[in-house]
């Protein structure tokens, strides 16, 4: 039944992965409707992954002792009673606060089910194609997610995107109940208190530092403070897991090039996804102008163009070679977001909708391979902890992609604006408003009206298109890093290729 067991992996996997990119197209609606400023969007969206990427190493180790079913089954029973409490939200404080919530159970949900399924699947052909089948799922829910974000802000109200996910879950505990076998670490070793509490410590306090620097800059003392001590908290749980004789999370995972090179490649392309997606449908609704379903839809053809390429990269991989492929996709990352660092408020969608072809071709070649080599090179006894490197990797590639390329657009916009109203007599409050996000300058905009309204629209739609143009620029950079990483270090082929 292990094809069946890959479908119900894959469902679970989905409403999480679905979750980040489904917020996106509601990051508008939720201004207007909770008067969020662009701080809280940024922590509605950054609350999940702050939580899931402190706890996942965690959840992984813990799933590796007292078994990876149960670990499943708590994961999204705790993610789906955080969904529904998020959707009747009545402030930004308390939808960050329960997305949270959702956090924790995510970071039990996504290592679960890449661990489960490198037991279930013991052939290495098999786990291939299982893997690219997995990967495909990951990366479509996280492209899918504004089309059904869309659809449903069209036909419901705002909290309809987090209420989906419970019947979904409801039923994916059935199904996992019923089909889904147990595995765990046959010799588990004692528990490492002092390494959970660093690896939790660390992890957090670095996320926060990158998720506030959009907002107090990344020179300001709290997110210096943060960035460094975290930093230095996860240089301590290294220090601690080299000594110690029951690590968590042994560090000769990662003299396995295969291990660490793959690992470096997962990050970048969820930076480059995640924070390409942020970007994106922020875009489309507030400078081109689409309401949220619309923007969905336009953001569909990545996930069409890497659901089909996820899979057929385990295929590829086979005949030309693991570095061969994740190389390519990386290329082709990096030159998807070089077609995005030249739009303009009249650019209209067409260069949108190449660009993101040429991405989601890129991450799906490049995903799945990456992932394969990092699950292929350990031991299936620490299945769990392996892919709970593997989804850190991912959210603290996604979390540095939406917070590097956030500051970025944040800061060039603010500076755009602002010079472009030196001179005007602006009331205070209206020009918090404009600063603040491009959302709160088109509400002045509207209340304004006439010819100065207009003025103030272009101003503030150029502004933030300058913005995504730079952020992109960064993200074509760092694309372009991780090819590189590849050439030099991903082995060619696996040990049993």
């Amino acid at each position: 039944r292990r094809w069946a067991i890959l479908a119900v992996l894959c469902v679970s996997l989905l409403v999480v992965s679905l979750d980040n990119t489904i917020l996106n197209v509601a990051l508008p609606t939720l201004v207007r409707a909770l008067h969020a400023s662009a701080s809280d969007l940024q922590w509605i969206v950054d609350a999940f992954t702050i939580v899931y990427a402190g706890m996942v190493i965690t959840a992984g180790s813990l799933g590796d002792r007292f078994g990876r079913r149960g670990a499943l089954l708590v994961g999204l029973a705790v993610f789906g009673v955080g969904s529904g409490l998020s959707a009747f939200s009545t402030s930004p404080g308390e939808l960050i606060g329960f997305r949270f919530l959702m956090g924790l159970g995510g970071a039990f949900v996504l290592p679960s089910t890449l661990s489960i399924l490198t037991n279930v699947f013991s052939n290495p052909r098999e786990r291939g194609k299982a893997i690219g089948i997995w990967s495909g799922t990951s990366g479509l829910g996280i492209a899918i997610g504004p089309i059904v974000g869309g659809w449903l802000l069209a036909h419901f109200w705002w909290g309809s995107v987090f209420l989906v996910n419970v019947p979904i879950v409801v039923l994916g505990l059935v199904a996992i109940t019923l089909l889904v076998p147990d595995s765990a670490d046959p010799s588990p070793r004692r528990p490492d208190p002092v390494g959970t509490v660093l690896s939790i410590a660390g992890l957090t306090v670095l996320l926060y530092g990158v998720i506030q620097a959009p907002v107090d800059g990344w020179g300001s003392a709290p997110v210096v403070a943060a960035v460094l001590g975290g930093l230095a908290t996860l240089a301590g749980f290294v220090a601690w897991e080299i000594h110690c004789d029951h690590p968590m999370l042994r560090m000769e995972f990662f003299a396995d090039r295969r291990f660490s090179a793959a690992g470096v490649s997962v990050m970048l392309v969820f930076f480059s996804l995640f924070g390409a997606m942020f970007l994106l449908t922020q875009y489309l609704q507030s400078v081109l102008g689409y309401d949220a379903l619309q923007a969905g839809l336009r953001i569909a053809p990545v996930a069409l163009v890497l659901g089909v390429a996820a899979p057929a990269s385990a295929v590829l991989a086979r005949h030309l070679g693991t570095k061969v492929v994740v190389v390519a996709g990386l290329v082709s990352v990096t030159i998807g977001l070089l077609l995005l660092t030249d739009l303009s408020p009249s650019s209209g969608y067409t260069p949108v909708l190449i660009a993101i072809m040429i991405l989601g071709l890129g991450i799906g070649l490049a995903l799945a391979p990456a992932t394969d080599s990092m699950m292929g090179s350990l031991p299936g006894a620490q299945a769990g902890v392996g892919s709970a490197i593997n989804s850190t990797m991912i959210e603290v590639g996604g979390a540095l992609g939406v917070g590097i390329l956030g500051s970025i657009l944040n800061a060039r916009y603010r500076g755009k604006v602002t010079a472009g109203l030196k001179g005007h007599a602006v009331p205070p409050v209206a020009l918090h408003a404009i600063e603040s996000s491009l959302g709160g300058a088109l509400v002045v905009a509207r209340m304004v009206g006439g010819s100065s309204g207009r003025l103030l629209t272009e101003l503030a739609r150029s502004s933030f298109t300058s913005g995504v143009n730079l952020a992109d620029m960064v993200g074509v950079a760092v694309a372009m890093l991780g090819a590189l990483v590849a050439v030099a270090f991903l082995p060619q082929r696996g040990r049993n290729s």
